[in-house]
């Protein structure tokens, strides 16, 4: 089968040259290709998105481009072509329409909510809206958190990067928790895709905000024994994400003035969004929210064959030890009892499938190894 192409301009959002490329529309992706052959970039089709330009020229974007690259199409018929294949691209201005009428439903809500917490107070408001939140929604908080928490967990000097895994040395590390990422990523089948880095802090501890970002402290991974342990603890920040908590946490911390500003349009500006990060690092989940995510950790563990107890028997060896500032055990309280009740729910290990080989796992602990915490 012949793969359409077709001419365009690409921007690589670093500097403000032209490039000549070729583009192919591929089953699946927009294939960006240099004036060589070589590709440039792979765009999947959902995740294009439309920007303004002159009547004459097509623009698309990528969401969640880290850089901010475009492309720029003259070709009408070539523009249309990629119209048909992207299903959040649409130039006939009905979903401009469709976004409008969302944000007038979602000022209501918010106006409505705001009446209701008078009555009722903003966590038992917070706890209704979590879940119902559009995924947009929810993604954009995200973003604007996200730079937040950063902010206030990346203290260290601005030569050494906050993320682990960007030195050579750290690159097989980073190779091996891609693939266990991916494959708890599957087993836990859910919705939001997965943001997840290591991040450069000496606490044994993971933080999942909205959005589906996903932080592993160094410290955890110092403290794991084996690959088990470190993957249950992922697969339980995932259920914080499956569930939304990270939603209704910020819902709850920012209070009243994040719901003023939901109704207004402003809800990643001011100090609402410092308040929700904080809330996220600082307050503890109560144990219902935690023992919800424990068991969405079970399933994902015994879905991938691997040893469900190990979030238990984690918990159960630092249950003991005084807990750091933004530790688990501040974040996760009950240990003992929250490992009795994973210990009940969950068979001992049969097949004992292997997430990672030992050499990967060794990697994996060498993640952060190219610089001191």
């Amino acid at each position: 089968m012949t793969i359409p192409t077709g001419n365009a301009l690409y921007f690589d959002g670093v500097t403000s040259a032209r490039h000549k490329v070729t583009v192919e529309l591929a089953p699946h992706a927009l294939v960006i290709r240099a004036a060589d052959g070589s590709m440039i970039e792979e765009w999947p089709y959902p995740r294009l998105k439309h920007l303004s330009a002159p009547d004459h020229v097509f623009r698309i974007g990528l969401r969640r481009h880290p850089l901010l690259a475009r492309l720029e199409i003259g070709d009408t018929a070539f523009a249309h072509e990629i119209d048909l294949l992207a299903p959040d691209i649409d130039r006939t201005g009905a979903s401009a329409r469709r976004d409008r009428r969302q944000a007038i439903v979602w000022a209501c809500l918010a106006a409505v909510a705001l009446v209701l917490s008078a009555i009722y107070g903003v966590p038992h408001i917070a706890d209704r809206l979590g879940p119902v939140v559009p995924r947009g929604f929810e993604q954009r908080v995200g973003v604007a958190t996200n730079a937040q928490v950063r902010a206030m967990l990346d203290k260290g000097p601005a030569s050494r990067p906050f993320e682990c895994g960007v030195a050579d040395v750290e690159k097989a590390g980073q190779a091996a928790l891609n693939k266990l990422i991916a494959q708890l990523e599957a087993a836990a089948d859910i919705r939001t895709p997965l943001t997840v880095a290591v991040v450069r802090r000496a606490e044994a501890n993971a933080i999942a905000l909205p959005g589906g970002y996903v932080y592993v402290f160094q410290g955890l991974i110092d403290k794991a024994d084996n690959v088990d342990e470190l993957a249950a603890v992922i697969a339980h920040e995932i259920g914080h994400v499956a569930n939304r908590d990270g939603m209704r946490a910020v819902l709850q911390g920012a209070g009243l003035s994040f719901l003023f500003g939901m109704m207004l349009g402003d809800f990643v500006g001011g100090g609402a969004v410092v308040l929700a990060a904080k809330t996220i690092l600082q307050s503890a989940y109560s144990r219902d929210v935690e023992s919800a995510a424990d068991r969405f950790g079970v399933r994902v563990m015994l879905t991938l064959g691997a040893d469900a107890r190990a979030l238990g028997r984690f918990l159960e060896r630092i249950a003991g030890k005084a807990p750091e500032s933004f530790g688990v055990l501040l974040e996760h309280p009950a240990a003992k009892e929250r490992a009795a009740a994973i210990n009940a729910i969950a068979p001992p290990q049969s097949r004992g499938v292997r997430l990672l080989e030992p050499a990967e796992w060794a990697a994996l602990k060498r993640i952060c190894a190219g610089y001191r915490t």
